[in-house]
């Protein structure tokens, strides 16, 4: 079978164009989970969080009474 040089170039360019098109993908990807803002967990804030709750929880109990 003879290799025709202008189909090799068109099968070549093929290629590197969806390997281009892929590594952009995965690029876009990875900067989007980058830019997904994560909430810092804080035991302290939980605790602060947990006192407060409780605290109003105690006042509503007096008041009902």
């Amino acid at each position: 079978m003879e290799l025709k040089k202008n189909v090799i170039a068109a099968i070549s360019s093929a290629i590197t164009a969806y390997i281009q098109e892929e590594e952009a993908l995965l690029a876009l990807q990875q900067k989007r989970l980058a830019e997904i803002p994560r909430a810092a967990y804080s035991p302290y804030a939980m605790a602060g969080r947990t006192a407060a709750m409780n605290a109003r929880w105690m006042w509503q109990m007096r008041l009902v009474k």
